[in-house]
């Protein structure tokens, strides 16, 4: 793409060949880094942030947190609400007691396909809030209150 003689509708070419990569391959998740699809089509960062808004507003991606972009399927339902209201549900649904032992924090970090320092905020918020309690660094973590569900809209 480096030899076409205008640039005008390159960041939609590049959006056109992500878009058949994600066609291709159902397991894809997130999409290439901006620095490979920069390597790969020979174009600028900016083409490259145009054509992730493209596919944005395709609906075949959007932004997560890190700069990273996720691939959206047709039909699948995603929780968009803060990590401590899904942390919560759980203490809840899974019907854990006040004075249980919770989950680790490897265990939601697993379960949430998330990073630990994103755990951890989430996990403090909780604690915050009197729904959870902790004694201290590498100690476990217990329910201090089942939080009442709500139904949602």
């Amino acid at each position: 793409m480096a030899h076409q003689a205008s640039p005008r509708g390159t960041f939609m070419q590049v959006a056109e060949a992500v878009k058949a990569k994600i066609e291709a391959d159902p397991e894809l998740t997130h999409l290439p880094s901006a620095a490979d699809l920069m390597r790969d089509h020979d174009v600028s960062r900016g083409v490259v942030l145009r054509a992730f808004k493209a596919l944005a507003k395709g609906g075949v991606a959007e932004p997560v947190r890190g700069g990273r972009w996720r691939v959206v399927r047709d039909g699948e339902q995603i929780d968009r609400r803060p990590l401590e209201e899904r942390i919560a549900d759980i203490i809840a649904a899974e019907r854990f007691q006040v004075g249980a032992a919770f989950l680790s924090t490897s265990d939601l970090m697993a379960r949430f396909g998330v990073s630990r320092p994103t755990v951890t905020k989430a996990l403090d918020k909780l604690e915050a809030n009197g729904v959870l309690a902790s004694e201290g660094q590498g100690k476990v973590r217990t329910v201090r209150a089942v939080p009442i569900r709500e139904e949602r809209s």
